[in-house]
């Protein structure tokens, strides 16, 4: 999983990117301070592998990661070259979703690039940004297939697509609003990779006073993402710079005097997965215990194609036993003994926490 993290300049966006990835990103009170696109790459917690690798003895343990792309901070008029421009927004086009890091702290000793705090105001700012890229991204794809349009009707229709969605991005709206005619359309549509078609998350950036009680800025945060099918999560960028110090047993001390329940990066974590309908299956062995990432509702064989793509091609079965049953028997052998090991075909639909052992041959 790819998640692109955007934001204007100093709301905390390059101070939450080192929190999550300690990837030292630079960070300082002042626009632009972030130059080239940082990437970092964080494991999933998952307290399961830990549990799995001991049952299997397993000498390795691989969770799941996820990539983080954190670009300069984006100012209006970005698109026409003010600030640093959007010259760096190719960098996020290839991510899953977006994460857009929202001021709603006061602090007179962090300057606002617009003079005040206002998120809503914020968010469309940035949107503005993104609908202009896109548009730019449009017209050089339009300018390619007019080309052929008159004599191609696969080009032609794409024109015709690109056209309608260029429209609907000059007049204010975002990609993910457009509506397709048909699933052609739809695909076409996905392979613009459209920053504006892609799922947000919002990270709503409060003070250290405001990390358990939601402030007016956080609730009209909340209320734009439900209208606009996003998600949102609650962070204070300079806990979770403290956090990222600390070591796992510090860090649950560290969260429980403070009276959370969990770490910025475990609300981030839940938030990605939900918005892109993503569980984890888990693989176990003596060599390595694993967790691999998959798109809900996916079956058998492309589950098993995440691992390699010879055993999709081969599938012969899938040997499934749930995580806490394997962990309440001890063993496999013991699952396997009270029939909690399923022996599933092609059809079996994954779930979050299943144990699989693939068969297949090639």
């Amino acid at each position: 999983m790819k998640l692109g993290i955007v934001g204007l300049p100093n709301v905390g966006k390059s101070t939450l990117f080192n929190s999550l990835t300690k990837a030292g990103a630079e960070s300082a009170n002042y626009p632009f301070c972030t130059i080239d696109p940082n990437v970092g790459v964080v494991p999933v917690p998952d307290k399961r592998l830990s549990q799995l690798a001991a049952i299997y003895n397993s000498e390795k343990i691989l969770p799941a990661v996820i990539e983080f792309v954190d670009i300069a901070g984006l100012v209006k008029g970005a698109s026409k070259g003010e600030g640093l421009g959007n010259q760096f927004l190719s960098n996020i086009r290839e991510v899953d979703a977006i994460v857009h890091v929202v001021r709603c702290f006061e602090d007179v000793n962090v300057v606002h690039v617009d003079g005040s705090v206002d998120p809503i105001r914020d968010i469309e700012t940035i949107n503005l940004e993104l609908i202009f890229s896109d548009i730019d991204i449009l017209e050089r794809r339009i300018s390619r297939t007019s080309k052929s349009a008159n004599n191609d009707k696969t080009a032609a229709k794409e024109n015709n697509l690109l056209k309608r969605v260029k429209e609907h991005l000059e007049n204010g709206n975002l990609a993910k609003t457009f509506e397709t005619e048909d699933e052609e359309e739809t695909a076409l549509l996905r392979s613009c990779n459209l920053l504006t078609d892609k799922p947000v998350i919002f990270a709503a950036n409060v003070s250290e006073e405001d990390i358990l009680q939601e402030n007016d800025y956080v609730k009209t945060v909340r209320d734009y993402a439900s209208q606009n099918g996003s998600e949102v999560f609650v962070i204070c960028a300079k806990i979770e710079a403290e956090i990222s110090e600390l070591d796992d047993d510090e860090k649950s001390m560290f969260l429980e005097d403070l009276g959370m329940e969990e770490s910025g990066l475990d609300k981030l974590i839940r938030a990605s997965y939900h918005i892109l309908g993503l569980i984890s299956y888990l693989t176990a062995g003596p060599k390595e215990t694993r967790a691999w990432t998959i798109t809900q509702g996916t079956k058998a064989p492309g589950a098993a194609g995440k691992i390699h793509s010879d055993f999709e091609r081969g599938f012969i079965r899938a040997e499934v036993v749930n995580f806490q049953n394997l962990l309440d028997c001890g063993s496999y052998a013991a699952a396997k003994e009270k029939g909690l090991v399923g022996v599933e075909g092609k059809d079996y639909v994954v779930k979050d926490g299943d144990v699989i052992l693939f068969r297949f041959n090639v």
